[in-house]
């Protein structure tokens, strides 16, 4: 039962984040962002200056896998890359202005969304997901702190 109940959740979680990428990619006019640059862009405006290594470690990524996902940021204007006056061999990634709104913008347009199909729920719903926000964070938090281990 509780697997059950496992594959249940997940597979909701799945669908409700596919379809929200979806429904935000439709009406671009800027060509789409794949899923491992925007995680990357939301880590860099969480932790401005973070270096490629520390995102990697922080994405679960190779580390030469963030720095082809920073090359090409900075090609298109989304990403700089300072150099470290502590290391100059090292970078410091800060968010560009395109990106700053670009993430404001995917922010709006997702809470629009939600929020609008929130609304079709009737309040005992609403009320059940609400209540379900903690344990969901939770769940987040202990998956986060397995992956860090690995």
């Amino acid at each position: 039962m509780e697997a059950d109940f496992s594959e249940e959740l997940a597979d909701a979680l799945v669908r409700i984040q596919r379809l929200i990428r979806r429904r935000l990619r439709s009406g671009l006019t800027e060509p789409r962002l794949r899923g491992a640059e925007v995680e990357l862009l939301r880590l860099v405006e969480a932790r401005p200056g973070i270096g490629i290594s520390d995102a990697a470690r922080a994405l679960h990524l190779a580390g030469n896998s963030v720095s082809t996902l920073v090359n090409g940021l900075v090609r298109d204007g989304r990403l700089a890359r300072e150099t470290d006056p502590a290391d100059r061999r090292a970078a410091r990634l800060q968010l560009t202005e395109a990106a700053e709104k670009r993430l404001e913008d995917w922010r709006r347009r997702r809470a629009e969304l939600v929020g609008r199909h929130l609304s079709g729920l009737d309040e005992a719903d609403r009320a059940a997901l609400r209540a379900a926000l903690p344990a969901l964070r939770k769940l987040a938090a202990a998956l986060h702190e397995e992956a860090e281990d690995l």
